[in-house]
Order: C-alpha cells, then sequence, then structure tokens
C-alpha cells in the first residue's frame, strides 16, 4: 500500500517503479516517510539524509526523492550479498529512477568498521555541500543484533539535527525478537528520546519501523501523522517506555470479542 506524500515525484516513484527495484521495504512505510521528509522542509528542517542497509535502493530512492537544494543522501552498505553486482544495480536505479549521481554517494564497507568521520566524508570538500550541515532522517536496517544496532545508533546520534529522526528497520519482525529490547535499552539510556510512532508491517516480510524523535520535537510530527493518516491510526495507539506512541498500520483494527 502507497499513500499520497505530497511530493509528485515520490509519489510517482512509489505507484510506478517502487516494486521494480529488489528490496523487501514497504510502501507503505515508505510513503509516510517520504511525507515526514516533505514536512521537514516545509518547517525548515535542512540536512542531509542517510541510510545505513542501503542493498538496491528501493527505500534509499524513497529517501532521495525528499532532498532540497544543497543536501546530500549517503547510503552505507557492504554491497556485496547476494553478489558483488549489488553496487552496480544500485546506482542504475537510482539513475532509472530519477536521482543525479551528484545528489548521493554510496559509502562500501560495514559500519562496525566506522567512525563518524568516514558517515560525513562524502559532504567534506564539496563546494555545493555544508560540511557542518547535520542529518535530519536516518533510516537504520543493517545487522541486526544487539552489538551492531547500538553501534549504528551512536554512529547516527551526534550527526541528528535536534528536530531529526532516526527510523529503524525490522522492528517486531518475528526473525528478530530480541531486537526490539535493544532499542528500547537505548531509549532508556537517552531519556531525552522517544518513539514517535510505529510504522506497520505490510506483511510477515515487510517488516515495521520505529521512529525516534527527541522529546523536545515530538509536537513537530505528532499532530500530523495523526491527521494526515487518519484513516491509517490503531486506535489503541501504543506506549513505547512510557511515551504514548501513534501506531499506523495499512488495515487499522481490533481484534473482535467472540
Amino acid at each position: 500500500m502507497n499513500l499520497p506524500t505530497g511530493n509528485p515525484k515520490l509519489d510517482t516513484y512509489l505507484a510506478e517503479g517502487y516494486t521494480s527495484v529488489r528490496g523487501m521495504s514497504s510502501a507503505f512505510a515508505a510513503s509516510i516517510s517520504g511525507h515526514m521528509i516533505r514536512r521537514q522542509s516545509e518547517m525548515g528542517i535542512k540536512g542531509h539524509i542517510a541510510e545505513i542497509g542501503t542493498f538496491e535502493g528501493r527505500f534509499f530512492i524513497a529517501l532521495a526523492h525528499g532532498l532540497a537544494d544543497g543536501e546530500h543522501a549517503i547510503g552505507i552498505d557492504i554491497f556485496t550479498w547476494p553478489s558483488e553486482k549489488v553496487l552496480d544495480n544500485l546506482h542504475e536505479n537510482l539513475a532509472r529512477h530519477g536521482i543525479a549521481r551528484e545528489r548521493y554517494t554510496a559509502i562500501k564497507g560495514s559500519t562496525a568498521d566506522m567512525g563518524i568521520a568516514d558517515l560525513i566524508a562524502p559532504v567534506k570538500g564539496r563546494p555545493d555541500l555544508d560540511p557542518l550541515l547535520p542529518i535530519r532522517f536516518f533510516h537504520i536496517d543493517g545487522q541486526h543484533d544487539e552489538v551492531n544496532l547500538t553501534k549504528d545508533l551512536a554512529l547516527a546520534l551526534p550527526l541528528m539535527h535536534p528536530q531529526g529522526l532516526i527510523v529503524l528497520d525490522d522492528m517486531l519482525h518475528p526473525s528478530y525478537p530480541g531486537l526490539v529490547e535493544t532499542v528500547h535499552k537505548w531509549l532508556r539510556a537517552h531519556p531525552d528520546w522517544v518513539c514517535l510512532a510505529i510504522l506497520d508491517r505490510e506483511d510477515i516480510v515487510a517488516a515495521a519501523k520505529y521512529v525516534l524523535v527527541r522529546a523536545e520535537a515530538v509536537a513537530l510530527y505528532e499532530q500530523d501523522l495523526l491527521t494526515t493518516f487518519a484513516a491509517n491510526v490503531f486506535p489503541m495507539g501504543s506506549d513505547v517506555e512510557g511515551h504514548f506512541t501513534v501506531v499506523l498500520t495499512p488495515h487499522p483494527r481490533l481484534a473482535e470479542v467472540d
């Protein structure tokens, strides 16, 4: 399911090209993420966009369609699974769906071996880009274990715009039942951050995402999500570490009582 984002280029990609790019990310989550990126631009929130676990670019292309002038998209992946053709396929997919080569950088490698400087290296030395510009939207879909997710969050945190969003993939996935506890542990250690929203899966493999934001920025996004996607709001919501969390799902309903 894809929803209107207010970004015509992204809406076209979601409707006509999204499923042609190999990957497992859902169009439902990409729609809502694209909407939030557009809203950031409207609110004057400026910054780069980054993704760990870019693969062949299905979700990355959706994010990159929201770039404003002077912003850059950074995609990090080992780009060797399931073959050495993944990076070439990424470049081909980005070109085919309208993302110019100068608008993004693909970093090949594992974040386990990277530091913060490695992530911001693509914007240094570029006269058209501000090296001090923070990241406003960071999608993390890397190695699904506590050590690597904690490392990825540690890399992202100091780079984030004060009103930026960190979006975590494969939360509540049946293959990674313990991964969500890593996030709850991180939230308890960073009480200035909360889970703004849960973006539900479309099926068992297109897994749910957690959207994290600093508590002081919740008001910038929460009511807009509830209003814009009213038809997709799960009526009970959720409680994530004591914070009311918006749950958006393709088919909101409660279980029937027999």
